[in-house]
């Protein structure tokens, strides 16, 4: 009788390529700490709520999102629960916390701090990414080419550490300008995803700064419960949920489909860098500046925004639908004016904030808000309930 001895599995100590489509618990535990950066920022701008404040946040945010997308195409060709790349992914993650924990002092006393945990999230990226890409020639060369700008952006970042006021600013100026052009100047064509799956990535990120927004409201409410507090909190929730519907009704599933019916290689990554990696930023750093107004209209309801806290607030979600008529331009070449007028009416409206109690002008966004989406609903009723019934038989 031959008895049968069965060995113990060992663990894969190498990455394997993305099998799944949907995304993993692990990526969602790594946007956790991107939460956190989003939070930090809208901490920053509260504390100093000047211009220089507002551009400190906004080229902070402009760092972390970068890195943040570059994982992001990551965990879409390799799978971040399997072999080495969890332990990576865990590292990578704690770089990032101490680069979050930075944020409020990332241009004076925790600069080169900031530096140099950002140096090693983006080193953490490039070595996966290099483990990823064995076997495939155009993808490695794709990846050597990020090194080389990574390399340049993080040492100018830590160049700038040493630098102060409007040089500082210049240098992180040019370091993202460098890393965000990295792609566009080297090509796209050897890189790889999983549209479906890059897409929620990119779908739920947006979901996580509206719920950044969210706890903005609660934050901002440092006083008693009263009926100024309920009634912008509601309107609060109201902004929130038409912003959340803008993306998600039709918008986000068309470009989805999209993305997954363009032909793998350059046209599919090209999509995927335009459309994600670029447009995505203005719409997160839209709703981190709605974020402040609502802390400061919570704090103070009966009183006026001042002009930064109002410019965040209006032109905050200005900002967001603008990225979405860019968004939809480049995913199905149709222009939406709707969008791009209710955008300008709200930056119209920034002068009657700062006279106007915070409360009213909450409203007033709530109010063009819904209007907007009324409007469509009716408008393109048809369209609409095509696009997304082609969406879900497809």
């Amino acid at each position: 009788m031959r008895v049968t001895v069965t060995r113990p599995h060992a663990p894969r100590l190498t990455a394997t390529l993305r099998e799944k489509e949907s995304v993993t618990p692990l990526e969602l535990f790594f946007d956790l700490v991107f939460v956190l950066a989003l939070t930090q920022c809208t901490a920053l701008m509260a504390k100093e709520p000047t211009w220089e404040g507002l551009a400190k946040a906004m080229l902070i945010l402009a760092v972390l999102w970068w890195s943040w997308g570059g994982y992001a195409w990551l965990t879409s060709l390799v799978d971040p629960e399997e072999g080495i790349v969890r332990i990576a992914m865990f590292g990578a993650m704690a770089a990032f916390l101490v680069a979050a924990l930075c944020v409020p002092e990332a241009f004076d006393e925790t600069a080169l701090l900031f530096a140099v945990a950002y140096a090693g999230v983006r080193a953490a990226h490039i070595v996966l990414f290099a483990i990823g890409s064995r076997g495939d020639a155009n993808l490695r060369a794709s990846v050597t080419s990020l090194a080389v700008s990574t390399a340049i952006g993080v040492g100018l970042l830590v160049g700038a550490s040493f630098a102060d006021g409007l040089t500082q600013g210049a240098i992180w100026a040019v370091a993202i300008l460098l890393d965000y052009g990295g792609p566009a100047f080297f090509g796209v064509e050897g890189w790889k995803m999983v549209p479906s799956h890059f897409a929620e990535r990119f779908g739920l990120i947006v979901i996580i700064a509206l719920g950044e927004s969210i706890v903005a409201i609660g934050v901002g409410s440092d006083s008693e419960v009263n009926a100024g507090i309920v009634a912008g909190a509601v309107l609060g929730v109201v902004v929130c949920g038409a912003l959340w519907w803008l993306y998600f009704d039709v918008v986000a599933l068309v470009a989805e489909r999209r993305l997954s019916k363009a032909a793998p290689g350059r046209e599919r990554n090209s999509i995927g860098r335009d459309s994600y990696g670029y447009l995505h930023l203005p719409m997160v750093a839209g709703i981190v500046l709605l974020a402040l107004g609502f802390k400061k209209t919570l704090g103070h309801v009966g009183e006026a925004l001042e002009i930064v806290p109002a410019t965040a607030m209006l032109g905050g979600t200005a900002l967001y639908l603008v990225a979405h008529v860019a968004f939809r331009l480049r995913n199905v070449h149709r222009f939406s004016l709707q969008r791009l007028l209710c955008a300008i009416a709200l930056v119209a409206l920034i002068p009657a904030a700062v006279e106007l109690p915070a409360l009213a002008t909450l409203g007033i966004l709530a109010a063009l808000l819904v209007v907007l989406i009324a409007y469509e609903s009716v408008r393109f009723a048809e369209l609409r309930d095509r696009m997304r019934h082609q969406v879900a038989e497809g």
